[in-house]
């Protein structure tokens, strides 16, 4: 895949591994702190997968406040007694890694948790922080910045694409949340490109539920940074081959081509059938 691809995300608290994974197929991460918060989602908590029978699921939940109620922006949301939420991040978090395999990577990362949610007051800071952590320890070399400041229109899909073209990309990469709503119509027009990406299996062995919302330093206690680098990085260039495949004429699709052919004057024109963007 040529040129620049730019993924654009809010913050998210030691994110799950489908939001890693898209940040690290990208060349760039614009870090979306300009929108409203969203309480009950993954900018201030995080999902701890069941440990056997001993642990229960749960979220971990930094505890914030918003100086302007419900319109308050990321960016302005505010850590409630920051020491007493670092030690409940380091205390939970070392009770449900304790025992994993490569606890000692956790240990790190835990570290660098406590460290943030202690040392910030603003919970945008200490989301994006753990995040950037994470994508450290695999060796991510891309760049980052931040929506504030970008000028942009008001349309959520123009918005995007407003941002990406602001900092040179050439091509906006979503996920599967935004492939929901996105109008590809304004990257079109300032000429980017628009690529769906698939996230990966996970390598930590989880529910269906937990698959879906644990957070990734659940695959790094499991399975390490060297593995969980080169899981991400097979299924990305897996994925970056898959967008450059033309899907083959099905049987039918080829015989109504054939019979188009000859209803236009003898020759056939096989029609390509789509199975998706």
């Amino acid at each position: 895949m040529a040129g620049m691809l730019c993924a654009i995300h809010q913050p998210n608290f030691l994110p799950r591994l489908s939001t890693l994974a898209k940040l690290y197929a990208a060349d760039i991460w614009i870090i979306l702190d300009d929108v409203q918060f969203t309480r009950r989602d993954y900018q201030h908590r995080c999902y701890l997968p069941a440990v056997g029978t001993a642990l229960p699921a749960r979220w971990l939940t930094v505890p914030v406040r918003l100086p302007a109620g419900r319109a308050t922006l990321i960016r302005d949301a505010r850590i409630v007694d920051p020491a007493l939420a670092a030690r409940r991040v380091r205390g939970l978090l070392r009770q449900y890694f304790r025992r994993s395999p490569h606890r000692a990577a956790a240990w790190d990362l835990l570290a660098e948790a406590e460290s943030v949610v202690a040392s910030c007051a603003r919970v945008a800071e200490a989301s994006e922080r753990t995040t950037i952590a994470l994508l450290n320890v695999l060796g991510w070399q891309g760049r980052i910045c931040r929506s504030s400041g970008i000028p942009v229109r008001t349309g959520r899909s123009e918005r995007l694409a407003d941002q990406a073209r602001a900092v040179g990309a050439t091509a906006y990469l979503c996920g599967t949340g935004g492939s929901r709503y996105l109008d590809p119509a304004p990257f079109t027009a300032q000429g980017l490109a628009v690529e769906f990406f698939t996230p990966p299996p996970r390598l930590a062995s989880l529910s269906p539920d937990a698959c879906r919302r644990a957070t990734a330093l659940a695959d790094l206690a499991e399975a390490g940074p060297q593995a969980l680098a080169w899981h991400l990085g097979t299924h990305i260039a897996a994925w970056q081959n898959s967008l450059h495949v033309i899907p083959q004429p099905r049987p039918q699709a080829l015989v109504i081509g054939r019979q188009a052919g000859t209803a236009l004057g003898g020759s056939t024109a096989l029609t390509e059938e789509r199975t998706g963007p």
